[in-house]
């Protein structure tokens, strides 16, 4: 499809860079909503992963499913906000964690990353078969957009009826792309961020697996490359960190979509480079829709006197919208 012109949108005020549009909703936002309960699926390899319902029982026939960002989990404001705005317009919303991000270390030596979408897909089709959902819409943020269109795109022969729409933001399109966007000397906050919590996890899969994982001189990781190169590939069945990168990236996918679907980038998101912009892809799939905005950072969105992002208006808009 064309690209989109977005609807401009004034940031608050002291939020005047990507930076600041990405780190200040991450530490200071706060949004006023609960979820109603946490449910457990349990996974056919023998782990787990916990839902986080809007609702104690099903009210609506209408699902919308928030996949979080590389670290995140449900509580993030971004799924909460986007959880809050879609239950006060009609639907149930499910906010999943995946696996080790609920607050319990998940039962296996594997984790979760950007080319397993196969748990998402459990997700979705548990809605359906258990709750009988007959409209779906998937959301995801950052990592979480990646697995929401790596579960539509990969096996598209696969995506049920039932899943209407897809809406991503802050897109890694191309891993490498983030990677070296977070590895430049003015985003080392982030990647230290990243770095920290991916570490602690490490360390107690070590304690968890000994000779399966090795925590020895973790500290002395400074890169996202060294990081994957020694855990995320072996762990998940990938050569290196660069061949990781190439088979994990959801960008080379993006044109077997056949669901109609959002994809919304701030042109300032410090953690992405130009070429995770699916512009010529984008251009040729009918069912894809790009937008990219002057201003959001890296999942931020914040408009100057609103307590819901643009993100969140939009895409509850995308989602209502007769394409």
């Amino acid at each position: 499809m064309p690209i989109l012109s977005p609807t401009p949108f004034k940031t608050p005020l002291l939020q005047f860079n990507g930076h600041l549009q990405s780190i200040y909703p991450s530490i200071l936002r706060k949004v006023p909503f609960n979820y109603a309960r946490r449910e457990r699926l349990e996974l056919p390899d023998g782990d787990f992963v916990d839902l986080d319902w809007s609702v104690e029982k099903k009210s609506a026939d209408k699902l919308v499913i928030i996949t979080h960002g590389l670290e995140g989990d449900s509580t993030r404001h971004y799924v909460t906000g986007m959880a809050k705005i879609f239950t006060a317009s009609g639907y149930d919303a499910l906010g999943w964690n995946c696996r080790s991000c609920s607050g319990e270390m998940n039962r296996l030596v594997r984790f979760y990353h950007h080319g397993d979408a196969n748990d998402l897909r459990e997700v979705i089709q548990y809605a359906i078969e258990q709750y009988d959902y007959q409209e779906i819409v998937l959301i995801g943020f950052s990592m979480g957009g990646s697995l929401t269109f790596r579960a539509i795109a990969e096996y598209p022969e696969w995506v049920p009826t039932q899943v209407k729409k897809a809406i991503g933001f802050s897109v890694p399109c191309s891993l490498k792309g983030s990677v070296d966007a977070l590895s430049t000397k003015e985003n080392k906050i982030y990647l230290k961020r990243f770095l920290r919590k991916l570490g602690e996890k490490i360390k107690l899969k070590a304690t968890l697996f000994p000779g399966q994982i090795d925590a020895t001189n973790y500290d002395k990781i400074k890169t996202f490359i060294e990081f994957d190169n020694r855990y995320t590939a072996p762990l998940h069945g990938y050569n290196n960190a660069l061949d990781f990168y190439e088979k994990a990236s959801v960008g080379p996918l993006l044109h077997q979509i056949k669901v109609p679907s959002l994809i919304v980038q701030a042109k300032n998101d410090p953690f992405l480079l130009p070429n995770c912009m699916p512009i010529a892809v984008a251009e040729q799939n009918p069912y894809l829709f790009l937008e990219m905005t002057n201003q959001g950072g890296h999942c931020g969105f914040m408009v100057k006197g609103q307590s819901n992002t643009w993100a969140e208006e939009r895409a509850l808009a995308f989602a209502y919208s007769e394409l």
